[in-house]
């Protein structure tokens, strides 16, 4: 059985979501896999949605592996040392400790919110959810579609990468793409016409109607894009190799693989037209 590792820190809704829905698909028999832990970094107590985010792992029998990142920074807080403070560096070596009893084949982040240091994306296989296609924008949702905005783009989409210690820098595994013109995307990019992003975030900010909907449609096809990224590794249709390149299952690297016809099918009918 295909093994997998669960990181979250468990902040908020989205986080338990989007563990139900890939604990679901597995119960299914969709996803060939187990989750063999969850790894969070808040302990219990630390916050009423970590808490429920951890009960949520207690009910699905997954065991729960917690390490508390801001109490061990209060404790070691130090002068910073290449991309990582040292403190953080420990942090991940005592993370790794305690996980040295599990051997996934993959694991996933989801919703974990530090930035993992290189021993730990050498020690495991590792990928991320990026709310842009490859070669797309960088930073936060909000921040990647109001560069699409910005360069008045033609399409945009998800992609799973893999974990590098540069933030959203890794190499694309899997991805989407969906265009954002046309309908419904064309009357809304006529309403913001002559507007830069920075008058629209002034006037409107996240209310702006092409913002939303390019939002609906990208936030549609990420748990979709995540399932069936488990899924094409579980049947060994792709897998990264030892020296971190993801390959076919001829071993033959792949630059990226595409799910985009196979999402399309998959939000179908879900999004606003």
């Amino acid at each position: 059985m295909y093994k997998l590792g669960w990181f979250s820190t468990g902040r908020d809704k989205a986080a338990g979501d989007l563990l139900a829905a890939v604990q679901n698909s597995i119960q299914r028999g969709e996803i060939k896999t187990e989750i063999v832990f969850v790894f969070s970094s808040r302990e219990p107590g630390e916050s009423a949605e970590s808490d429920l985010f951890l009960k949520l792992v207690e009910n699905y029998h997954i065991p729960p592996v917690c390490f508390s990142y801001q109490k061990f920074k209060a404790r070691r807080e130090a002068p910073e040392v290449e991309t990582l403070p040292q403190w953080r560096l420990d942090y991940d070596r005592e993370v790794m400790a305690r996980l040295k009893d599990f051997h996934p084949d993959l694991c996933v982040l989801a919703g974990y919110m530090l930035i993992v240091g290189k021993e730990m994306c050498q020690r495991y296989d590792m990928i991320n959810l990026h709310p842009a296609a490859p070669g797309g924008p960088a930073g936060t949702w909000q921040e990647v579609i109001w560069q699409l905005i910005d360069t008045g783009a033609e399409a945009t989409g998800v992609m799973m990468h893999l974990v590098t210690p540069e933030l959203d820098k890794g190499p694309p595994v899997t991805y989407c793409t969906f265009p954002i013109r046309g309908k419904p995307f064309d009357r809304y990019w006529d309403e913001i016409k002559g507007a830069s992003p920075q008058q629209i975030i002034k006037s409107q900010g996240e209310n702006n109607r092409l913002f939303k909907l390019i939002r609906e449609h990208g936030l549609a096809r990420e748990f979709p894009l995540i399932i069936s990224t488990l899924k094409v590794f579980s049947e060994g249709r792709i897998r990264i190799s030892p020296d971190k390149q993801v390959v076919d299952t001829e071993g033959r690297p792949v630059k990226a693989y595409s799910l985009t016809d196979e999402i399309d099918e998959l939000v179908k009918g879900a999004l606003s037209q």
